[in-house]
Parts: structure tokens; C-alpha cells; sequence
């Protein structure tokens, strides 16, 4: 009797440990599912900015590509971007997202998403940015002079341009409550 309760103690623990483990599996589907909207509504932004022509696209990320991360931060989760080579250095990584961002520019063959435990009750998720070819209005090597203007005034010290298609341009993050 004895046997059996150890074993079905220990069979608990393992059926226990597996679905901490399924969970930890599944936050990275969460923590892309939890950023989708904060990527959906800069995209939307970015499209309105264009509409408005490049120039005006310029003006529009920067003013509401901070709001967008602010009303996504909320209830427990902090979102945002950020690079290795910042336009506004309000984007500078969170601590704990730096080596990835490092680590995606290093290894340009594993830039899947990556989630990482941050506490107990908090969890990270980082998904890469690669340049696409509408970025390069703005992140390219060629910028039209009234882009490279615009740019240049709101942001003097920015080291985001010269990019080409396909090149990492930075991270989408989130940090967010642990699934229980």
C-alpha cells in the first residue's frame, strides 16, 4: 500500500511537471497571440502615415507608435520594439530582451520567436523584425531628401537607415503574465 502511494505520488508530480511543461511550450503561441494586436495596430499607423505619402509616414510613426505601445501596456503587460541600431533611443531594449536582440544579429540562421521566463509570474516573448522592402522608404540606404530631412529632425542621432531588404531591423517584445 505504502508502494502505491509513493508511485502515485510520484506519478502526480511527473503529470504535474509534464503540463508546466506544456504550458511553458505554449507561451510562445501566447505571447504571439498577445503581441499581434500591438504589431496590427502599428501596421495600420504606418499605412495611414504612407497614405499621407513617405514624408508624413515619418511624422506619424513618431507620434503614435509610443501612444500605441502605452494603451497596449497595460493590466500587467509592457510591450514594445526596439534595435541595435535605435531611431529613438526611448526604444533602447529592456534588460532582459538585450541578449536576444544580440544574440538574433549574431546568429542569423535562429531568429525564431523566443520566450524566456522573467520571474515566478512573468514571461518575455521576442520575435525578430526583418527589414521588408516598404521599411526601406525610411531604413534604407537611398532615402529621398525630404525623408532624410524630415527624419533628421525629429530624430538627430538616429543610426536606423542603411538597411536592405531581409536584414534584421529589430525586436517586437512583450512582457506578460505567466500562464497559471
Amino acid at each position: 500500500m505504502t508502494h502505491r502511494i509513493r508511485w502515485s505520488f510520484v506519478l502526480a508530480v511527473l503529470v504535474v511537471a509534464a503540463g508546466l511543461a506544456a504550458a511553458r511550450e505554449s507561451a510562445p503561441s501566447d505571447g504571439a497571440a498577445r503581441l499581434a494586436p500591438f504589431k496590427r495596430d502599428l501596421r495600420q499607423a504606418l499605412e495611414a502615415g504612407l497614405a499621407e505619402g513617405p514624408v508624413e509616414a515619418v511624422g506619424a510613426c513618431q507620434l503614435r507608435a509610443p501612444a500605441i505601445a502605452a494603451d497596449r501596456s497595460q493590466e500587467g503587460v509592457r510591450v514594445g520594439r526596439s534595435s541595435h541600431r535605435l531611431r529613438n533611443p526611448a526604444n533602447a531594449p529592456p534588460e532582459w530582451v538585450a541578449p536576444i536582440l544580440d544574440a538574433y544579429g549574431e546568429e542569423t540562421a535562429d531568429r525564431a520567436p523566443r520566450t524566456v521566463t522573467l520571474a515566478a509570474d512573468r514571461m518575455g516573448y521576442v520575435e525578430p523584425i526583418l527589414v521588408q522592402p516598404l521599411c526601406l522608404t525610411c531604413h534604407g540606404a537611398a532615402l529621398a531628401p525630404e525623408v532624410a530631412a524630415r527624419i533628421e529632425t525629429l530624430y538627430p542621432q538616429d543610426r536606423a537607415v542603411g538597411y536592405q531588404a531581409g536584414e534584421l531591423r529589430g525586436v517586437f517584445w512583450i512582457e506578460f503574465p505567466a500562464p497559471k
